[in-house]
């Protein structure tokens, strides 16, 4: 079922951003640990690069938390609840990747924190 125009593909997108963030509790998480980012970036007004770094990271923790959901719906579709070893290896993996992704976030929002504590513009 391939999208026949582009608007229809920019729909099916946003419905699967919608509905993983009502069935993913990790999602919903993200999104306020998103909205708090950013509006720490305004309120204590970081330079136009920091809130870039702290904006595509945020974008890059909510796109493999999307990967991850794929990844987990493909995998407990074809098992169908019977355990595999490579089903656990893809579910572990993908979920390595959400991991690395928020510590990546993680590690740029501290840098950004001790920039404007000690008053350090880019």
């Amino acid at each position: 079922m391939k999208s026949r125009n582009w608007f229809e593909s920019l729909r099916h997108a946003i419905n699967g951003i919608k509905n993983t963030a009502r069935r993913e509790r990790n999602f919903r998480i993200h999104i306020v640990c998103a909205v708090l980012a950013l509006a720490a970036c305004i309120v204590f007004r970081v330079s136009f690069i920091y809130f870039a770094m702290v904006g595509f990271s945020i974008f890059f923790v909510m796109a493999m938390e999307l990967v991850n959901t794929a990844v987990e719906a493909l995998v407990d579709m074809y098992c169908r609840g019977k355990p595999h070893p490579l089903a656990k290896l893809a579910k572990d993996a993908a979920a390595g990747a959400v991991l690395l992704a928020a510590v990546q976030a993680l590690v740029v929002g501290i840098l950004v924190a001790v920039s404007v504590i000690r008053g350090l513009t880019v």
